[in-house]
């Protein structure tokens, strides 16, 4: 079992940076990709950015050049360096990572932490 823990959410005016954070506890060993997503109010959920056991990062296009993903997987660590935030911006922000089980990959999930940007 891995479960993950965020932190680092916050209210920032539009320009201005957060970090969030992210812990996985349990079988750390098996996290294959670490990322995060995010959801804002009356929208689905969408990719921000993920990082690979091997460090291959990929962001969705409306972060490129604001937002870094880093962290190490095999201790179960990820990062999101947000940088000239915008209102569009806000939403919950979810860790995710991608599991090796015995019958195969699965998804996990944390619980959230929220992000507010004002204009």
């Amino acid at each position: 079992q891995v479960q993950l823990v965020e932190s680092g959410g916050g209210l920032v005016q539009a320009g201005g940076s957060l970090r969030l954070s992210c812990a996985a506890s349990g079988i750390i060993r098996s996290i294959n990709t670490m990322g995060w997503y995010r959801q804002a109010p009356g929208k689905q959920r969408e990719l921000v950015a993920v990082i690979t056991s091997g460090g291959l990062t990929t962001y969705a296009d409306f972060v490129k050049g604001r937002f870094t993903i880093s962290g190490d997987n095999a201790k179960g660590t990820v990062y999101l360096q947000m940088n000239s935030l915008k209102p569009d911006d806000t939403g919950a922000y979810y860790c995710n990572a991608v599991v090796t089980g015995t019958f195969g990959n699965f998804e996990v999930w944390g619980q959230g932490t929220l992000v507010t940007v004002s204009p």
